[in-house]
């Protein structure tokens, strides 16, 4: 049975960036059946292969503004959406890009696309959607981070790149949050970690995480949907983990 998203009211405009990863795909499959969501925008580099009249499948790349603008243009209207949900990301491209481990290992080249993708992308997204999200109730931007991003919880060191776009991301969500409350008192703008995903991102990390604890992209899906229901506009400019628990930036 889908997640409730009562909180959020019905016939909902929902927008999914990243629709093919693994967290995206599975954020698409959950709302595509759910009976509250009328429309899905399904948005990623490669357009999702899906037949399904609920859900409009839409080019782009979050690392060009204008590819941004493109498909917010093609979403078409000025009807609002009730919920973005970001879930892209870039931690390793299963070659010579990979999480350093000492200061040693820093190449600005991929210093710089690491951030692009996971701080930049999502600051643009922000740029164009927060805007079209809805005034007269419940709505909610909610952008992938990771605990890792949390300077508070830094103890193990390493992932520089990683590291620092998520917390970079934070501090975007955070400021965005501040604005938005200005203008748009219903909203929210929060950030989400779901957890260790079975997923292309993690796969080389996963040796040394507890079975229990790596979680399948519905699971992780799943539990996202359950946050974002539960938060308010109170709640804008935090960070919050699957299980609802509050992450220190």
């Amino acid at each position: 049975m889908p997640v409730s998203l009562d909180s959020f009211g019905e016939s909902l405009r929902v927008v999914v960036v990243g629709a093919t990863g693994g967290v995206g795909r599975a954020l698409v499959e959950h709302l595509r059946v759910h009976p509250q969501v009328q429309t899905l925008f399904a948005l990623s580099r490669r357009p999702l292969a899906l037949q399904d009249p609920k859900v409009m499948a839409l080019s782009v790349d979050i690392t060009e503004e204008t590819s941004i603008q493109a498909a917010v243009e093609n979403m078409g209207g000025e009807a609002p959406l009730d919920l973005v949900l970001v879930a892209t990301g870039i931690l390793h491209d299963g070659g010579e890009l990979q999480p350093e481990k000492r200061l040693a290992d820093l190449d600005m080249q991929k210093f710089a696309h690491v951030f692009a993708v996971n701080t930049f992308g999502p600051a643009l997204l922000a740029k164009h959607l927060l805007p079209r999200l809805r005034r007269d109730r419940k709505a909610v931007f909610g952008a992938l981070s990771a605990r890792v991003g949390s300077i508070a919880d830094n103890r193990l060191g390493g992932w520089y790149s990683y590291r620092s776009s998520k917390a970079a991301l934070n501090m975007v969500l955070r400021t965005a949050s501040i604005e938005v409350k200005r203008r748009n008192k219903t909203a929210a703008v929060v950030g989400l970690h779901p957890g260790t995903v079975d997923s292309g991102l993690s796969e080389p990390f996963q040796s040394s995480v507890p079975e229990h604890k790596l979680f399948t992209p519905a699971y992780a899906a799943e539990r996202l949907l359950a946050v974002v229901e539960q938060v308010s506009a109170e709640d804008s400019g935090k960070h919050f983990a699957w299980d609802g628990q509050e992450i220190p930036y």
